[in-house]
């Protein structure tokens, strides 16, 4: 069900976690968030934070909002994105926790490149009973955002495999079980979520198109288990809100996981079997590469590409997103067309001010093609030249 791009042709948005500011020094450790709500000085900088994220947003003319991933704890590499859930569902624990192999994880770096301090930062549980939602608590961070801003706030959660490959189990029989344990406990809590009124909820991130690159895929867990897994865990709720598929290739510490960025030809017609109504695709690293087939096989969804690199500090050019979206719409119909980043922009490695002026490249891009289509442009209040401190700039 269309509600948040309900009436929105070619609507801009980020996919989630913008970097946190530097007077943004409290941490939820392990605290539920509700907990951390009752203490005056986290109160002030998490809603502070929150409402930072969105003035940017709203300042560079987005039409889709998020809360910044404004929960995450400042960990290396952005690891709180995946120890948020984990820290807070139930049937873990912590009295074992171990540091994942390589082989969990599917990729490993050596002693000597920035992403081996990721590795060496992670602590997982073990499940050691049931698996239930726990004190997750979307609904309240998500009304934190929501009350803050008339635009709508598209939600983020990580997904069940996430999670279910990469901890040790001591209680499901199998990888699947677990797998599917975490889909039913999130499934909950994205329910709530709806019913409160959440209008995009995205799932982050299916590993769909991942499990090849990885090396991870085998006759248990395969592309098709994955779409099974995602459909489990948004059952029910393309009838409440709308439900997005973010996929991307990786972005610890800003940073490419794999040597190149890989194709998603291989992942297309799968992803087209999830019940999503946007599908999000990491376009601008690969310069486009892939939009004419993922044109061509992502039918009867909505089809959000990145416009802008999370990985570099450069700032894209107007110029170049607007090209960028001429030849999407070459394979996209416009209707369906949704411009985004090619992941979040806060996993420890860029400034705000970095993220900001990438949004307002991103909406400024949008701009030219919409005047040439004759569409509705954005307010990009950080462009107008009435608001420069130099006169005439």
């Amino acid at each position: 069900m269309y509600k948040a791009t309900e009436g929105l042709v070619m609507p801009a948005t980020v996919t989630g976690s913008l970097p946190r500011p530097t007077w943004y020094t409290e941490n939820l450790g392990r605290r539920s968030f509700i907990e951390a709500m009752v203490n005056s000085g986290y109160r002030e900088q998490y809603t502070d934070a929150v409402s930072a994220y969105l003035r940017d947003q709203e300042t560079a003319g987005l039409d889709i909002c998020t809360d910044g991933d404004a929960r995450f704890d400042n960990e290396v590499g952005g690891y709180s994105w995946f120890s948020y859930a984990i820290s807070r569902m139930s049937g873990f624990d912590y009295t074992d926790a171990h540091r994942p192999a390589p082989a969990n994880i599917g990729l490993a770096y050596k002693r000597g490149h920035i992403l081996h301090d990721g590795l060496e930062a992670r602590i997982n549980p073990v499940i050691v009973g049931p698996i239930g939602r726990g004190t997750l608590q979307y609904t309240a961070m998500w009304k934190v955002a929501q009350r803050l801003t008339q635009k709508p706030i598209k939600f983020g959660t990580i997904t069940a495999e996430l999670i279910g490959l990469a901890v040790r189990d001591q209680h499901y029989k199998s990888r699947r079980d677990r797998i599917l344990a975490v889909a039913e406990a999130l499934n909950q809590e994205l329910t709530e979520l709806a019913d409160a009124g959440c209008k995009a909820i995205q799932m982050e991130e299916p590993q769909i198109h991942l499990l090849a690159p990885r090396g991870g895929q085998d006759r248990e867990i395969d592309q098709a288990f994955m779409v099974e897994v995602f459909n489990a865990t948004v059952k029910g709720l393309r009838a409440k809100t709308e439900i997005w598929a973010h996929s991307c290739w990786g972005n610890p510490s800003q940073q490419r996981i794999l040597a190149e960025t890989p194709s998603y030809a291989h992942a297309l017609d799968d992803y087209n079997r999830c019940d999503a109504d946007v599908i999000t695709f990491e376009t601008c690293s690969s310069g486009g590469r892939d939009l004419e087939a993922i044109g061509k096989r992502i039918t009867g969804k909505k089809i959000a590409i990145g416009v802008i690199d999370h990985h570099t500090l450069q700032v894209e050019r107007p110029e170049e997103v607007a090209t960028l979206i001429r030849t999407a719409l070459k394979h996209i119909p416009a209707e369906r067309l949704v411009l985004s980043s090619d992941c979040g922009m806060g996993r420890e490695g860029m400034s705000r001010r970095h993220a900001f002026y990438k949004m307002a490249a991103l909406v400024q891009g949008a701009n030219m093609v919409r005047r040439e289509m004759g569409l509705p442009e954005a307010l990009c209040l950080a462009a107008e030249p009435r608001f420069s401190l130099t006169e005439g700039s």
